[in-house]
């Protein structure tokens, strides 16, 4: 792999309205490749409007094959463009079997991987769990903790509410992960006030750097921005943050979007990973044989 990679990460509002939506995701994935970008990142579910603020059997009608419209255009993009392309999409693996799945496409050769979402939240306005099925923890398809083998580099792609979780980042980094790539869905209640939502915004932001810091790889997140009401009526609305950002093996900030629609793209050294983990060695370190009652719930 060339120790030089341009990488874009596409930042946007959703609607109801998947071909509006697919427009956006379209026209960001354009202007970040007029940029130089070999390699695009966009955020949860781009192609709909966040629909877990609420239950509703009818919304799994926007549920998609990984082989439906919305994968091949997403593929057809990535041939054309000549780029490695990570998108989302709101699976149907069966009938009553949903996934939320990060997807990558590779060039010409198309879809060479996916990850299904492993952490499923459910909280108000996040109802996830009514939804999202977990990914499977390992096969031999290569489902869980698995990174993705692409022309640009081999790619641990999680999915929002795994960015929480120092157990995900470290087994893809385990597994090979020359990046880490987390497409993300988040924001702020409005009934917050100005403190919360900066302690929330924060928080969302050092995590997800500490996993560049911990592991010596580079870090990019996409988030969506715009305010979505809830449809149901029952709660206020998400207005999402943006926030969008890509950083280096040491956590440093190599850019960040604001709140508004926007393609961040930068050059990443590849070569910095290897230079850091010389001198921050975390995985010679690790006292792996002290580690058995991490896959506990608790230690009571």
């Amino acid at each position: 792999m060339s120790n030089s990679l341009t990488v874009g990460v596409v930042q946007q509002p959703a609607w109801p309205d998947k071909a509006r939506s697919l427009a956006a995701s379209e026209a960001g994935i354009r202007a970040a490749v007029s940029q130089g970008a070999q390699l695009v990142l966009l955020q949860e579910l781009h192609a709909t409007h966040y629909f877990c603020q609420y239950e509703d059997p009818a919304l799994f009608d926007l549920a998609e094959p990984l082989d439906g419209p919305t994968g091949q255009r997403l593929a057809e993009l990535a041939k054309e463009l000549n780029i490695v392309l990570v998108g989302s999409l709101f699976e149907k693996r069966a009938a009553g079997l949903y996934h939320n799945t990060a997807v990558v496409y590779d060039r010409a050769k198309g879809r060479v991987g996916q990850y299904r979402k492993m952490h499923i939240p459910d909280d108000p306005a996040f109802y996830e769990k009514f939804y999202f099925t977990p990914g499977d923890a390992d096969d031999e398809r290569g489902q869980g903790f698995t990174p993705i083998d692409t022309s640009v580099g081999r790619l641990g792609v999680l999915v929002c509410w795994d960015q929480w979780y120092p157990e995900a980042a470290r087994l893809m980094a385990l597994s090979g992960a020359e990046l880490l790539l987390y497409p993300t869905a988040i924001g702020w209640d409005p009934n917050d006030d100005d403190a919360e939502k900066a302690r929330q915004k924060d928080a969302w932001t050092i995590i997800q750097r500490s996993h560049g810091v911990a592991n010596g790889l580079p870090v990019l997140v996409a988030n969506r921005v715009g305010f979505e009401p809830d449809h149901s009526g029952v709660g206020g609305g998400i207005a999402f943050w943006g926030g969008s950002f890509v950083c280096g093996p040491q956590g440093e900030m190599l850019a960040h979007a604001g709140e508004e629609t926007q393609q961040l793209v930068v050059n990443i050294d590849m070569a910095r990973s290897e230079n850091t983990r010389r001198i921050w060695p975390y995985l010679r370190d690790r006292r792996i044989d002290a580690y058995g009652d991490l896959t506990r719930r608790y230690r009571d």
